[in-house]
């Protein structure tokens, strides 16, 4: 949603904006779109960095004298490098446009009153999603925020009544706060007793939020968000492994038994979806196996929705561990921190591993059972939950399942110079890598990998003069 709240920004008259999504609409080729604007601003996660690179190069041949701004984690951690493509390399939050719209066009086209552009994030297709607060009261090893390092900020309760207002009635909402719980109780409680207010209005039916885990510790949590229109709830609940979970700081997971609080969520009427990290680097692949079984035989708690490897993401301590024990791969690229290439070297054995991890792109080991588990999950829990969230509970696991099916319906299919690997050594680049159409020699660069290590596994050069390891800005920085 980060393109709908930078575009809010500029004033809503003085401009043509267009927002477009990669991951809706596939790779962005079109030629006269690209000579377009007069400003292109790019966000994106950390393994897209490089994506946005390619669209300044094909944006600059197109029209030499376009305006490029990026942001999003990858900039905010490597801001030097950014800065040496970019024109405006924005290491702050999605405020900071206006400083950029201030110094390119003048005061005067900054929006007076900055609401996300609903209008304009046309991939929103029968849910509307916005934020009530930012950022995270916990600090897990592994997270870009814990890298970011900023406090947890409620938005203000008119400002989030004017966002939904602005959306108009949609059927759903959700929101993508990082942690709709947060550490505010009462500003919690009285957000809480707004939606209760606006849905009885007539202004949405149900809506869905992230927390984490302490939110289900207390009952009246459940009750609360349940009486306001909840009916799902993502938590990251990463593994079920205490020991593991505690050597990644996310102490909030094990203050109480997960299965116990899952399943008190669901007893509550509210689904309750979430993920699972496979960590090749730190737990065998019989510990995981074991853990994927138990998951599996255990009717009362739903699948996880994605698996993915952990990622060493850039700034994190998890990173800066990494990089201290040499656990990383030589030639890692930061194009393979996606969730599915192994960039550490593992426990067990690299073919046993790179194994587990094809066949967990489909769920191949344990398919057979997931039909088995649908039904044991819809019989407990169908007085509980209305046909939609009994769907949404059993879809994770055929999700999983047909993986590779799915991903076919998407409107463009990656494709590789080679088949796959899933060792970031060995990784073959996508066909992104290489221009849709003809750029001026003085781009080509912006179509090589930005790399994390080199040949011997060390730190590349790319990452040492990227200005990560220096104090971070909290500033545009002009190229």
């Amino acid at each position: 949603m980060a393109p709908a709240y930078l575009a809010g920004h500029f004033a809503r008259h003085s401009f043509d904006i267009r927002c477009y999504n990669e991951v809706s609409d596939g790779p962005l080729e079109d030629e006269h779109l690209l000579a377009w604007p007069d400003m292109l601003v790019l966000t994106g996660l950390t393994n897209s960095f490089d994506r946005m690179l390619h669209l300044t190069a094909y944006a600059r041949t197109r029209n030499p004298r376009v305006v490029v701004v990026a942001g999003g984690p990858a900039v905010r951690m490597l801001p030097t490098l950014a800065g040496r493509f970019f024109d405006y390399a924005c290491v702050a939050d999605t405020e900071d446009i206006t400083s950029v719209i201030r110094d390119v066009f003048g005061h005067s086209y900054i929006a007076e009153e900055p609401l996300p552009r609903f209008d304009l994030a046309y991939w929103m297709r029968g849910v509307c999603y916005l934020e009530t607060t930012r950022y995270c009261n916990f600090r897990c090893a592994f997270c870009a925020l814990t890298a970011e390092g900023r406090s947890y900020q409620p938005y203000d309760l008119q400002y989030i009544r004017r966002q939904l207002e602005s959306a108009g009635k949609p059927r759903k909402l959700f929101f993508i706060d990082n942690n709709f719980y947060g550490s505010d109780r009462s500003h919690f409680t009285a957000r809480l007793e707004m939606l209760k207010e606006m849905r009885a209005a007539g202004h949405f039916n149900n809506w869905g939020a992230l927390v984490t885990s302490d939110f289900f510790q207390k009952d009246e949590n459940l009750r609360l968000a349940r009486e306001s229109g909840c009916e799902l709830l993502f938590s990251g609940v990463e593994s079920f492994d205490s020991d593991w979970l505690r050597s990644f700081s996310k102490v909030q997971n094990v203050r109480a038994p997960q299965v116990e609080l899952i399943t008190k969520c669901l007893d509550a009427g509210i689904v309750f979806i979430y993920g699972l990290i496979a960590d090749v680097t730190a737990r065998s692949l019989k510990e995981m196996r074991r853990e994927l079984d138990l998951i599996v035989g255990t009717h009362e708690i739903p699948l996880p929705c994605f698996i993915t490897t952990s990622i060493p993401l850039l700034g994190t301590p998890y990173f800066f561990e990494a990089v201290g024990k040499g656990s990383f791969l030589p030639n890692t690229k930061l194009r393979d921190l996606d969730g599915t290439t192994i960039t550490q070297t593992p426990v067990d054995p690299l073919p046993d591993v790179v194994k587990f991890m094809r066949d967990l792109q489909s769920f191949r080991e344990f398919r057979p059972r997931v039909l088995k588990h649908s039904i044991g999950f819809v019989k407990r829990y169908r007085r509980k939950l209305n046909p939609l969230q009994l769907s949404i509970g059993t879809s994770m696991g055929l999700m999983l399942s047909t993986q590779s099916l799915s991903t076919g319906s998407l409107p463009f299919r990656v494709k590789r110079r080679a088949p796959r690997t899933f060792v970031s050594t060995t990784e073959p680049l996508d066909h992104m890598y290489e221009p849709a159409f003809r750029v001026e020699a003085r781009f080509q660069h912006h179509f090589n990998p930005t790399m994390v290590t080199d040949i011997k596994g060390e730190l590349h050069q790319d990452i040492l003069t990227s200005g990560l390891l220096d104090q971070h800005s909290v500033q545009a920085v002009p190229a």
